[in-house]
């Protein structure tokens, strides 16, 4: 759970323009969010709203979609033709899911659905302005590099060490998966090219590289970086951008120019049917054919939110397959020789562990009314537990005639009740994994055995009796 204190601690140097038509939602939501910021201001519609930005740009933009005059889409795209990294988020309901799509190809920073819940106002903000204080950060780091270079050769290799595990740092912070997967990618990077007969110089230069390969993703939306399923076509267009924005953030910082050209090609096929250029065979650095093989091995044999992961030898069995279409054959058969003996640790995983991993993940994986784990989640818990025997024992809790109350009382007390009941499933098993599935139904995932007495929630509750 976000903290107002910690989001007010976020907030107080930044700048917020709310752009909505109704007005009993408008000053209703500036009122909240002038609790935060330093500055809110507002405006009724998407005309009005861009004459305001052009007077005084503000550091997010939180705007309706359907207005008169100009829209909120509208307005989104005028405003990124002014600055392209503008933080924007579309407030829209679900009837609006068309023009949601539209602003997933906009590149929004997050959506707020209606009618508004200010708990999800607070994990959405909270999102958004780490993104910019990591940005801020990015700035320093750029700005201290270049005085680096200023101070001369020497001193700049002596930093050097903390200047790259501090960006290290800031791609941890934004998904501890991708930081894992970037030191393991260097590691496996630069034990190829050791095997190739590279020169210490090389080697170096190819595992710095693969530290930093996938730094673009800090601009990849959450909703699509961390998505439990099967992306979009439009979706996977917009994170295959990441190594684009991999290679411009690092093409402002002087002594990381010389790993462009790897990074810009990590993701180049060996038959030219890679991205972002479709280079071919030769036509594709020689470190960054490694990095290839290395990045891919690591995504074989680590477990994501969509896929198991595979053994050792399977891996290795596909680098070979795949050897002369997707891989340089001289790398694979390199890669063979010193992959084959490496330790991958059973225990990665892109499954959210801390609560703030939780919260970025709890648009996915988070029932709505009762905010138990949905069914979703539950699928991907049974997956990963037939490697970790971690839970041992599952119990199903069965609310029968629910739809005859829903009937006879609505659907809104309906949701009420299947609330409390979830409240009291949190009291009496405050450690255990929790689930609501099939609307009526719950789940109890337990490490050890234990009894559920149905009895016990029926005295609590005589609704729960009849």
């Amino acid at each position: 759970m976000i903290s107002i204190e910690e989001l007010k601690e976020l907030a107080q140097n930044y700048t917020v323009l709310y752009v909505e038509d109704d007005e009993e939602l408008r000053n209703g939501v500036v009122h909240y969010l002038r609790n935060f910021f330093k500055e809110v201001k507002s405006a009724v519609n998407g005309e009005e709203g861009l004459l305001l930005y052009k007077e005084s740009m503000y550091d997010i933009v939180i705007t309706d979609i359907g207005m008169p005059k100009m829209n909120g889409l509208e307005m989104a795209l005028k405003m990124r033709e002014i600055n392209a990294r503008q933080e924007i988020l579309i407030v829209s309901a679900y009837s609006e899911s068309s023009l949601i799509m539209d602003s997933i190809e906009i590149g929004v920073s997050g959506y707020i659905v209606k009618p508004i819940d200010f708990r999800k106002i607070n994990d959405v903000l909270y999102k958004v302005l780490y993104k910019l204080e990591a940005f801020k950060e990015n700035e320093l780091y750029k700005t201290n590099l270049e005085k680096l270079v200023e101070l001369g050769v020497q001193e700049q290799r002596q930093n050097y060490e903390k200047t790259i595990l501090s960006l290290v740092s800031m791609i941890e912070k934004r998904d501890t998966y991708t930081g894992g997967h970037s030191q393991r990618v260097a590691n496996y990077s630069k034990l190829i090219a050791a095997e190739m007969g590279y020169d210490e110089e090389k080697c170096n230069l190819v595992y710095r590289a693969g530290i930093l390969h996938d730094i673009g993703k800090i601009t990849t939306p959450d909703s699509i970086l961390l998505k439990p399923g099967k992306l979009s076509n439009l979706e996977y267009h917009i994170i295959q951008e990441h190594v684009q924005m991999s290679s411009e953030i690092l093409a402002q910082i002087p002594m990381y120019k010389e790993f462009i050209d790897i990074i810009l090609a990590h993701h180049e096929h060996y038959d030219g049917s890679g991205y972002p250029n479709a280079l071919k065979g030769d036509a594709i650095p020689e470190l960054a054919q490694i990095m290839i093989v290395a990045d891919a091995f690591d995504a074989m044999t680590t477990s994501r939110i969509y896929k198991a992961r595979k053994s050792i030898d399977t891996a290795i069995q596909e680098l070979q397959t795949l050897s002369g279409t997707h891989f340089s054959p001289l790398v694979v058969e390199n890669a063979v020789k010193v992959l084959s003996h490496v330790n991958v640790s059973k225990e990665i995983s892109q499954l959210p562990e801390s609560e703030l991993e939780q919260e970025r993940f709890a648009y996915f994986y988070k029932d709505q009314v009762t905010d138990l784990h949905n069914a979703t989640y539950l699928d991907l818990i049974l997956l990963k537990n037939i490697d970790s025997q971690k839970y041992t024992n599952i119990s199903i809790i069965f609310l029968h005639n629910f739809s005859h109350y829903n009937a006879n009382h609505g659907w809104i007390f309906g949701d009420k009740f299947l609330n409390q009941f979830a409240n009291l499933l949190k009291a009496r098993y405050p450690k255990e994994l929790l689930f609501r599935i099939n609307g009526s139904d719950f789940v109890v995932v337990k490490t050890e055995a234990c009894t559920i007495d149905i009895n016990e929630f029926a005295a609590k509750d005589p609704l729960l009796g009849s």
